[in-house]
């Protein structure tokens, strides 16, 4: 039997009764028993609850009755999200004994579209970095080479659906933590507008750049799991060719410093796009340089002004890497964190400017390949340069300023570690953005 990877193909099969709800969910709770101990990428599994889900999905299919987009279809959840009777750890001992009293929204709305979710997964502590290895947890590890990190901070959602654990799951991305484990792992990583996903009920960061997405296996599954967060009826995929679709291709600052291995991959992804048709000209942010600081006067404080009181009191029970990134905040003054604000206006407005006369702007989602579990620095160029850094430089902007992004799958190293293109779109055009990243997907690398 042909193997089913992605959601619409699961649809598919259950709908035409060649496979059962509880099929599917037992093949994931199988593959969460077979490869989790060695992966880590789950906190809590929940098989009685979903195998039992599933059984009334599919007693509703054989009774004519579909419950909605996602009927039967077995995802997992970031321990970032409030889950009614379920611990939310947000992988701290911070939050050691809270259980949650209601659903966040987007986990309603997952439910309502007949979502079955098989557990919640691991990920970087508070969702402050991008290797997931800080979580009370321990860390979760990439499902080709556990040597090597998932990307973070959704991590172990990455991981999860990779290993086939899940067929989707939902993360948060307030530096690129969807689209870097997405890119990692080979997967299809969407971080709307800032905005169109509710975010009640998870676990804040940076309230001002929090976003809330899918990492799953293709831009179709990507899209019906966008209109599920976002409340909106299924829209219709927009029929499109990669030919006539244009492309600012933004080069210097973000392509100034990658891996090798990266930068083959993704010129080579670029050749195939303009062999397809695709128009791709040259376009820029003139003030790139200025990325870095303006996100970490954003995200630290807002992040400290969160944790406040429990820095105060209980400092000692964060992870050590994550307690010096919030003890940071702390000492940010107020206009340092104005002036921050004012930036995020200078770079929203040269997005917007770079997107003028292009539908969708083009980019490496990720300067290097999964790095190993451990490594604080790597070698670009002829120089260390932190992990953090390097693994946050191409996805940040995108939170400053709310737009739009995406990461397709364009290739892998000649070790078989997965390249990710991002593409960014207008805000509020979010579909647009799918659309034309749906066009160009087959040629980048096609669905995983």
């Amino acid at each position: 039997m042909v193997e089913i990877r992605t959601i619409g193909a699961l649809g598919r099969a259950l709908a035409a009764r060649r496979l059962t709800a509880e099929q599917a969910v037992t093949r994931c709770i199988e593959a969460i028993e077979a490869h989790n101990p060695g992966l880590n990428a789950f906190i809590c599994v929940l098989a009685d609850e979903a195998l039992a889900e599933a059984r009334r999905a599919d007693a509703d299919l054989a009774a004519g009755r579909v419950g909605g987009a996602l009927h039967g279809v077995p995802i997992s959840l970031k321990d970032l999200f409030d889950m009614r009777g379920v611990a939310t750890t947000a992988a701290s001992r911070v939050r050691e004994g809270h259980v949650a009293a209601a659903d966040a929204t987007v986990v309603s709305r997952l439910r309502a579209a007949g979502a079955v979710i098989v557990g919640k997964t691991n990920l970087h502590e508070f969702a402050l970095g991008t290797t997931n290895e800080d979580s009370a947890f321990g860390p979760a590890r990439h499902p080709l080479d556990p040597t090597r990190s998932p990307g973070g901070s959704s991590g172990g959602s990455a991981a999860s659906v990779a290993a086939g654990m899940a067929y989707a799951s939902v993360g948060s991305d307030t530096g690129g933590s969807i689209r870097i484990p997405s890119a990692a792992c080979g997967l299809v990583g969407f971080k709307p507008t800032i905005g169109a996903v509710p975010t009640d009920g998870v676990v804040p960061l940076s309230p001002t750049m929090d976003h809330v997405g899918p990492i799953c296996r293709s831009v179709d599954d990507a899209q019906l799991l966008f209109d599920v967060l976002r409340g909106a009826a299924p829209a219709a995929a927009a029929p499109r060719e990669a030919r006539g679709v244009r492309l600012g291709l933004l080069r210097s600052h973000f392509m100034a410093r990658l891996d090798p291995d990266v930068a083959a991959a993704f010129e080579s992804a670029c050749a195939r796009l303009r062999h397809a048709g695709t128009d791709i000209v040259e376009a820029s942010i003139p003030h790139a340089g200025d990325i870095a600081p303006i996100y970490l006067h954003i995200v630290l404080s807002e992040a400290a002004a969160y944790h406040a009181v429990t820095l105060e009191h209980r400092a000692e029970v964060y992870t050590p890497n994550v307690r010096l990134r919030l003890e940071m905040g702390r000492y940010i003054l107020a206009e340092d964190y104005v002036r921050a604000l004012r930036g995020r206006d200078v770079l929203t407005a040269d997005v917007d400017a770079a997107l003028a006369d292009v539908d969708a702007l083009l980019l490496p989602a990720l300067a290097i390949p999964a790095p190993t579990i451990g490594a604080d620095t790597v070698r670009i160029d002829g120089a260390d340069e932190p992990v953090r850094n390097v693994m946050l430089r191409l996805t940040q902007l995108f939170n400053i300023t709310g737009h739009p992004a995406i990461t397709v799958p364009c290739g892998a190293t000649p070790a078989g570690l997965p390249v990710g293109a991002q593409l960014v779109g207008r805000p509020g055009r979010d579909l647009d953005l799918l659309s034309a990243a749906r066009a160009l997907e087959t040629h980048l690398g096609g669905p995983a």
